[in-house]
C-alpha cells in the first residue's frame, strides 16, 4: 500500500510516499480503509527526533492520528464493527502507548496511509454519522476533542470574558464556535486574512499576536499554540482570580506565571472522561461544532501537507484525502 513515510529521524521535508506493507488487525483490532486523515503537531513533533529518549519510533514510521474510513477487516474479538462500516476518529502511534490513556488506549499504525490498523474498543472511534462529510470527519477528532476538554475545564459562564490565543488553528476554529454557543466574549488573536473567518465562528472581537496588544482582565485564557514555559504574557490579561488553561507543552507550573492569583490547568483527557468520539460527531452533525478546513492535498502531496503545517500559517485543518 501507500503511505507517508519517515524513513530516519528529521524534519517533514524528508518524508515519502512509498510502498509499504498492509497492517493486518488482530485481537481486538480493526482494519480501515482510510477516506482522508488530517495533520496533528505529533505528525510532524515525533519524526523530529525531539522526544527520541523518551519515545523512540521504529523505522519506517507512518505519522497520522485523525482519520475517516471504511472498516474493511475485523480481528477477533471485535463485535462492535462490521466491514462496511463508516468510521471516524483519532488514535496516536504506538510508540505512545505509554501515554494514550490508562483504561482503553487508542492506537493505530498511522492514517496517513492506504490502510491502517486500530484498537476497536476505545472511546476515541466511532460510526461517522451519515450527515457528516468524510473530509469534515477526518479534520475534527483530536480538535473535536481538545475543544470539549476546554469547555468542560474552562466552565465559561454567560457574559464572561475568554482571550484565544491561537484561534485560527484546528482547535481554535473548533473552540470558538462553543465558546459563542456559551455566550462569552470572546477575544481571537488573528491575521487579518482570518479576521473574517473568526467572526464567522462567533468571535467577539480579534486582535493580532503581539502580546502588547492583550486585552486585560479578562476571565479566562485559552493557549493554544505558546509553549507552557512562556505563558507570562497571556497570564498578565488575565484577572485576579481568572483562570488560564494550556494544551500545550511542557506541562505547566504554576511558578512560571508569576502570577500565583490565577488558576493554571493543562488540558489533555487521554482516556475520553469529556466524551469520545460519539459525542463530537453528534455535535458536528447537530452543526454546533463546525470543521474549517484550510487546505486539502492528496496522499501524493501528504509530505507536503506535513511541511506546510509546521512551516506556513494554517487556518484550521490541513486534509489529506486517501485515492
Amino acid at each position: 500500500m501507500k503511505a507517508v513515510v519517515a524513513t530516519s529521524y528529521g524534519p517533514p521535508e524528508s518524508y515519502t510516499v512509498a510502498d509499504v506493507p498492509v497492517p493486518r488487525p488482530g485481537p481486538g483490532q480493526i482494519q480501515v480503509r482510510v477516506a482522508a486523515a488530517s495533520i496533528n503537531p505529533a505528525d510532524v513533533r515525533l519524526p523530529s527526533g525531539d522526544f527520541r529518549d523518551t519515545v523512540p519510533l521504529e523505522f519506517p514510521h507512518v505519522p497520522g492520528n485523525d482519520f475517516a474510513g471504511t472498516v474493511s477487516e475485523v480481528g477477533p474479538g471485535v463485535s462492535a464493527y462490521r466491514v462496511g462500516d463508516e468510521i471516524f476518529g483519532q488514535a496516536v502511534p504506538r510508540a505512545l502507548r505509554a501515554m494514550a490513556g490508562a483504561a482503553r488506549p487508542s492506537l493505530s499504525t498511522g492514517s496517513l496511509a492506504e490502510y491502517a490498523v486500530f484498537e476497536a474498543d476505545t472511546p476515541f472511534l466511532a460510526h461517522r454519522p451519515p450527515a457528516l462529510d468524510v473530509e469534515v470527519a477526518a479534520a475534527l477528532p483530536t480538535v473535536g476533542l481538545t475543544a470539549r476538554a476546554l469547555m468542560a475545564n474552562a466552565a465559561v459562564r454567560p457574559g464572561e470574558t475568554v482571550l484565544v490565543v491561537g484561534a485560527t488553528g484546528g482547535v481554535g476554529t473548533a473552540v470558538v464556535p462553543l465558546l459563542a454557543q456559551a455566550k462569552a466574549h470572546v477575544i481571537a488573536t488573528a491575521t487579518d486574512a482570518d479576521t473574517a473567518i473568526l467572526r464567522a465562528l462567533g468571535a467577539t472581537e480579534t486582535i493580532g499576536y503581539a502580546e502588547s496588544g492583550y486585552p486585560t482582565d479578562v476571565d479566562v485564557a485559552l493557549n493554544l499554540t505558546l509553549p507552557s514555559d512562556r505563558l507570562t504574557g497571556v497570564a498578565r490579561a488575565v484577572r485576579p482570580g481568572g483562570r488560564l488553561l494550556t494544551i500545550t507543552y511542557p506541562v505547566p507550573e504554576q511558578a512560571w506565571l508569576d502570577r500565583p492569583d490565577v488558576a493554571l490547568r493543562f488540558v489533555l483527557d487521554m482516556d475520553g472522561a469529556f466524551g469520545g468520539m460519539r459525542e463530537v460527531g453528534e455535535l458536528a452533525a447537530d452543526g454546533h461544532l463546525p470543521a474549517t478546513i484550510g487546505r486539502r492535498y492528496r496522499l501524493a502531496d501528504g509530505p507536503q501537507a506535513c511541511v506546510d503545517f509546521l512551516r506556513r500559517h494554517t487556518t484550521g485543518k490541513l486534509v489529506v484525502t486517501i485515492d
